[in-house]
Formats: C-alpha cells, structure tokens, sequence
C-alpha cells in the first residue's frame, strides 16, 4: 500500500483522482484549495532515500521545497535545526516564501533557548515562527497546576503527551502540514543510527532530515564558519538540549544525546514516536477513568442500600 500524506489528520481518507495513484500527486489542474495529495509507495520510497543520501544538505532541502507542498521545519533551536535556518536562507531558487518553523514551547525550555529563538529571529527575519504550548496553558505555573509537581517524573508518558505531542498533533492539523524538516541525524545514535533522509509516518506525515549523514563536527564547523547563532548552553557541556528537567552536560566520550533523559531507557522526547502508542495510551487513561466511576458507583450503591 503507498504511504499517503495530506491532510495529515483526517478521519475519513480523501479519495485520489482516478487514474492518478501511479504518479503519487493529485491532478494540478484541480480547483480544491486543500493541499496536494502526496503518496509514495515503499519502493518509491527506497528509490528517493538512494538518490537523496548522496546529496548535500542544500541540494536536499532544494528537492523538498520545489517537491513538497505545505512543507514546514520543525525545530527546538538546536544546532541541526539551525543549520537548516541557514541554508534555507540561503537557497538561490525561486520560491514563493521561505520554510515557515513550528517551536514546540513544552513551558519547560531553558531561559538560553526561549532567548536564542528572539536571536534567531533577528537574524533571519523572513521566517515565520509558529509557537505552539501545552493546550490552554500559558507558563510552567499553569502547567503544574494542572498536571501536579514533575509530571516528567510521575508520569513521562502524560507529560509527552501533553507538552510535546498534543500540540504537534494541533499544529500539523491547523497549519496543513504535509511534511516537515527535521534537525535529526544518524551520527546522534539510538534509534536514529539508521535513519533514512526521508520518512513517512503512521499518519501520513513527511519527515524529512536533510543532515541524515552530517556528524555533529561536521554541524559545530558549519556554525562556526557560517556566524549561525546557536545556544550559549553548547559553550557549558550540552549538545543536545532539550527540556531543562531532562538535560545534563555530556561527557567526553559520550554520544551527544547520552545528556537526554539520564539514567532512563528513553532516546526520543515523543513527537517521533509512533503515534499509536499514545493513541494506546490515552485508551488505556479513558478506560481506567470508565472503571473508576463505575467502582465508585457501585460502592455509593451499596452504602445507600446499607
């Protein structure tokens, strides 16, 4: 079966032109303003991640801009995703408008991100940022108040949900996002040491990481050579700086991501995670809710006949 994107989250699948599933895009000619369909079938998948990994970044990031529609870059200003600003920046090819960003606001960044994301914007202001938070929830205060004291630590699979997962669901959902670029590469390890350039979800979603083959010197000498502002945390240790509850200082040695989540079996923050596992999670939540009420209510049942 292709893997198909567009829109990402619909409940009933939107048909494709007959005649047009060989070619993977719905027919330009038609007059509905919703995004391109986009399918690609796994062997086309494989023939595109051949082609694409022997490319430099910026002849990747040309292919998705002049390929994909409604394409985003999703990022938490790490050096990778920084990167990409650049470069995208710098692209010599005609394009109605530059890669807009969506910034995950999980409330719990670190005071240098939330700062270098105003640095970011001075630097290169034709980019658009769409910061997307917790839903309804404004500050950390809020988010505790709701949820309780370290929610990361009583329970990690509600705190992915609700700070990271949730509002990447709303925003692809909003914006229309058919495919997003990723500041992910296979030198970071874990599960992301055989990524491919480009993915499809379980949803349909693009992902796309155009620095797939990029070490992190090979990242920490662009930035450098290129003036691209960066963290001031990466002066102190870090490397890959997330959440400031779950973020330590790497040591010599170490892979760059071993400061995420120390001391847990954990190597993604859950916006890359199959999303079935939360749909799993959330069930599992509804049905223990279901089972306590009727617990409660058959035990004021038997005090009332008491």
């Amino acid at each position: 079966m292709p893997s198909r994107s567009s829109p990402v989250y619909d409940t009933e699948p939107t048909a494709m032109l007959e005649g047009d599933e060989e070619s993977g895009y719905a027919s330009g000619s038609s007059n509905d303003s919703s995004p391109a369909e986009l399918y690609f079938t796994k062997p086309h998948l494989t023939f595109i991640n051949r082609q694409l990994q022997f490319l430099e970044p910026q002849e990747i990031l040309q292919w998705c801009i002049t390929t994909l529609p409604s394409l985003y870059q999703t990022t938490a200003f790490g050096l990778t995703g920084l990167v990409t600003i650049d470069m995208l920046s710098k692209l010599k090819i005609p394009r109605p408008q530059m890669v807009d960003l969506i910034f995950f606001d999980t409330l719990h960044h670190f005071p240098e991100t939330l700062a270098l994301v105003e640095r970011v914007r001075e630097q290169y202001p034709l980019v658009n940022i769409h910061v997307y938070k917790p839903s309804g929830l404004e500050t950390s205060t809020h988010f505790t108040e709701k949820y309780g004291e370290k929610l990361w630590e009583t329970n990690d699979e509600l705190y992915d949900w609700a700070a990271k997962v949730e509002p990447a669901q709303r925003a692809y959902r909003e914006l229309k996002v058919n495919a997003v670029l990723t500041g992910r590469r296979r030198s970071q390890g874990g599960k992301r040491g055989d990524l491919d350039v480009i993915e499809v979800d379980e949803a349909g979603l693009i992902k796309i990481n155009p620095l797939a083959n990029w070490t992190f010197q090979q990242v920490q000498d662009y930035v450098k050579a290129n003036n691209v502002p960066y963290n001031e945390l990466l002066d102190r240790g870090y490397k890959s700086i997330g959440d400031w509850h779950s973020t330590q200082p790497t040591k010599e040695g170490e892979d760059e991501r071993a400061g995420r989540w120390n001391g847990q079996q954990k190597t993604e923050c859950g916006i890359h995670n199959p999303r079935s596992k939360y749909a799993q999670y959330l069930r599992e939540q509804e049905l223990k809710k279901q089972e306590e009420a009727l617990r409660m209510a058959l035990h004021s049942k038997i005090e009332v006949g008491v």
